[in-house]
Parts: C-alpha cells; sequence; structure tokens
C-alpha cells in the first residue's frame, strides 16, 4: 500500500472494480486533493453501480469524452461494459480511443463488439430539412459531417458499411441523398457484396462516389496528378510490414523518406527517416502496411515550414486554413497559431485572398487539382516550393473543415470558412432539384 490516499483506493478499486463503496472512497480521496471533476465523476459512479446502471455509466464516460478526457471516459466506458457487454456506444466510443492510442487490435474488437450488433445508426434532426444516408467505415478516416450536415436541421441515417448485413440496404429508412464520408481509401477495401448490391439499384444522389474515393490513396495520387502544370506529388509507394523490413525498395526510392502507417491520422507513427538505420530503429507500432514518401525540402526563406490546406466543393477550391511551425511536420492544433499575431495576419490574408497569397498560378493549379480529384468534397494539404511549385501532401475526403475556433481571435475564419459550407449547401441543393426534375 502507498501513503498516497488516491493511489491506495486506485489499487483497491483495480481489485474490486465493481464496489460501490471504493468509489465513494475514492470520490472523498480526490476532494481532499482539490480535484472536484474526478471527485464528482467518482460519485457518480458509485450512483451508477450501486443501481446497477450502465447507461448512467455510459454518461459519465461520454460527458469526459467530450470533454477531451480520453483516459478517463476510457475508464468509465470500460466500468460501463462490465454491466452491460453489449452496450453498443460504449463499444464505439472506446474503439475510437484505442485506435487514436494505436492499440488496432483491441480498437477492432471493439468495433466488431460494435457493428456486428448494430451498424446502422439514425439521428432525428429537431427541425428536419434533410434526410441524408451516411456511408461510413469503422474507425478514424471518415469524412467530418458534422459542419456539412448539422444535427438541427438533416436527420443522419449512418450505415457502417464494412458491417453491411444481408439485405440490410432494403431495410434502411427513407432519405433523400447518399453521401459516402468513407473517406479514408486505407480504411474501406472492396465493398461487401451487399453494398455494391445497394449502390447499383439505389436512385437518389450519390456524393463522393467510393470509387472516387478510391483514386486518392496516397500511392495513387502520384498518377493521378500526374501531368498537371506547377504541381509536384513526392514518389510514394505502398510497403508491407515484411517489404518495409527488406529495405530495398526504400533504397530504391532514396532517402530521407518519410514513413507513416496506413491509415493512420493527425501525424500519428509519423517518422522522417534520414537513411538505413533510422529505417531498422523506426517504431512500427502495431499497422501491418505503410507508406514511404520522399521527402521535399518545402521550408520558406524565413525558416518556417508552412502548410496550407485548400477544401474542394463540388471541385472549386476554396481557402480553408495556413499553419505556419518551426517543424518539419506542419499541423494546425500543434503549430501555436495563436502566437504570435503574425501567423494569424498572415492567414488571414491567404483567406482573404489566396490567388495573392499563393500566386495566381498555383492557384490555378489547384483548379485543376479540383477536377482531377473530382470528388464532391475532399480537400488538400499542400505547401510551396521555392520555385512555387504546389507540393502535395495529401489530398483526400477526411479533410476536417469547422468553425470551432474563438471568434475573438480568429474573427477572420468566421467571415470565410462558412463560405465552403454555404458552397457545400449550393451543390446538395442542385443535386436535389436534379433528382426531382
Amino acid at each position: 500500500m502507498t501513503a498516497d490516499p488516491v493511489a491506495a483506493l486506485e489499487e483497491a478499486v483495480a481489485h474490486s472494480p465493481l464496489d460501490p463503496a471504493l468509489y465513494r472512497a475514492l470520490a472523498a480521496a480526490w476532494r481532499g486533493k482539490g480535484e472536484a471533476a474526478e471527485a464528482m465523476a467518482a460519485e457518480l459512479a458509485a450512483d451508477a453501480l450501486a443501481a446497477r446502471a450502465p447507461l448512467a455509466l455510459y454518461n459519465v464516460a461520454t460527458a469526459c469524452f467530450q470533454a477531451g478526457q480520453a483516459r478517463q471516459a476510457k475508464r468509465w466506458y470500460e466500468l460501463a461494459l462490465r454491466l452491460d457487454p453489449d452496450l453498443v456506444g460504449a463499444h464505439r466510443n472506446l474503439a475510437a480511443i484505442l485506435e487514436n492510442e494505436g492499440r488496432l487490435a483491441e480498437a477492432r474488437a471493439h468495433c466488431d463488439a460494435a457493428y456486428g450488433r448494430q451498424s446502422v445508426f439514425v439521428e432525428p434532426a429537431p427541425e428536419e430539412k434533410l434526410r441524408v444516408l451516411v456511408l461510413a467505415a469503422a474507425g478514424l478516416g471518415n469524412v467530418p459531417i458534422e459542419a456539412l450536415f448539422p444535427a438541427s436541421t438533416a436527420t443522419r441515417i449512418t450505415w457502417f458499411i464494412d458491417y453491411a448485413k444481408e439485405g440490410e440496404g432494403e431495410r434502411l429508412p427513407p432519405y433523400d441523398l447518399v453521401f459516402n464520408a468513407a473517406g479514408d481509401p486505407d480504411r474501406v477495401g472492396p465493398l461487401l457484396p451487399e453494398v455494391d448490391h445497394f449502390l447499383a439499384r439505389q436512385s437518389a444522389p450519390l456524393l463522393n462516389p467510393p470509387e472516387s474515393v478510391a483514386r486518392t490513396a496516397r500511392h495513387r495520387l502520384p498518377e493521378l496528378l500526374s501531368g498537371l502544370a506547377d504541381v509536384a506529388v513526392p514518389p510514394v509507394i505502398r510497403l508491407s510490414r515484411a517489404e518495409l523490413a527488406d529495405g530495398r525498395a526504400a533504397a530504391r526510392l532514396g532517402f530521407p523518406l518519410i514513413l507513416r502507417p496506413e491509415g493512420a491520422h493527425g501525424g500519428k507513427g509519423v517518422q522522417l527517416l534520414a537513411g538505413p538505420a533510422e529505417l531498422a530503429a523506426a517504431e512500427l507500432g502495431e499497422a501491418e502496411a505503410f507508406y514511404l514518401t520522399a521527402y521535399r525540402e518545402c521550408r520558406s526563406p524565413d525558416g518556417y515550414y508552412r502548410k496550407y490546406r485548400v477544401i474542394f466543393a463540388d471541385r472549386t477550391p476554396y481557402p480553408y486554413h495556413l499553419a505556419i511551425s518551426q517543424h518539419w511536420l506542419v499541423h494546425y492544433f500543434s503549430a501555436d497559431m495563436q502566437h504570435p499575431s503574425w501567423k494569424r495576419a498572415e492567414e488571414e490574408r491567404f483567406l482573404a485572398d489566396p490567388a495573392h497569397a499563393l500566386r495566381r498560378r498555383a492557384w490555378a493549379a489547384l483548379a485543376e487539382i479540383g477536377r482531377r480529384l473530382d470528388l464532391d468534397f475532399c480537400g488538400i494539404d499542400f505547401a510551396l516550393d521555392a520555385a512555387g511549385n504546389i507540393v502535395v501532401f495529401e489530398a483526400n475526403a477526411t479533410m476536417a473543415v469547422h468553425l470551432r475556433d474563438s471568434p475573438e481571435l480568429f474573427a477572420y475564419k468566421h467571415v470565410h470558412v462558412p463560405k465552403i459550407f454555404a458552397a457545400f449547401g449550393a451543390m446538395l441543393k442542385r443535386s436535389l432539384e436534379a433528382q426531382a426534375r
């Protein structure tokens, strides 16, 4: 036993995870340390255990999950599943947490437990103006649809097509259009026969057809975008774990190389390999396949790296954000765009006049890329090289688009980003009007 009362009680809970009295004691210990949120969660868990109420535990977990507290959410979801192993929502969210941690086999087991029981979910809109059938894949890698189909006005019928059951397509609720949100080609292989059969016979507008999404896999992009003026797509190869370990394919591509696990998002597992020694020492995690991309130096003359994101709505480009970082692996969430203020000023100039910020030939090249991708909704992350060419990092449908940034600090985003949603909405209207004719 340790002298720390919280640690001692956590040890006791690990041995007796269903004892409400231990959680009440734990709540008191947390309160004694001034951790009110932890104390409240433990108290709610004690009440739920005493009442044998798994949904109450699920609600505690979901509150943590929505607040970005993955560790706490995981704990309470696991506890809820001890009371009810068939709690689909707990399996779904726990799978997302585990996948984000890189624990792919465990995540897949929870996906199987969730979607094996239920693969169609309906979210009714209180002010329904549209009913959309969303085709999705289990796990990460779906198109973020919250801003595209607001829950207040769009009833969303989400069908997890990698778990489609025989005859399920014939039993779906009514819908106005179909949006394929399975935007990561790594996540969805050949469609199940039930889904193929459904798509062949259904007559509603279909946005982002699966065959078009499949062409955006990282190793297929160089061919897809070949021949476009002012566009550079670094060579990419896809390798199995054994091929990667062999090393010969990497040597042929030439170092330095960027190593990325297949299906990874948000920079998870991405490594820069200077040579064979770094390849041999690379941490591979649980992935079974990997992408190797030839590294291209895109640092600006001021020493910073810039990654631009443009969104295509009905194949037309719209600027979304600019991330400026001192690190070669640029992500908006880690680029500290709040400080200094010159970063936001530069981003504002890009959003207000992208053709001027990028130079007109680069902006014209982006329009050509949109036509070549031929998706109703997608995006591209890219940099400019010293010659002003577009250097493509990735181009696919999984690009996050939202308007959650501070309206005080990022007021300009609240002026320009809504143009993307307006263009997408106009496309939906045209699609539905064409269908009605």
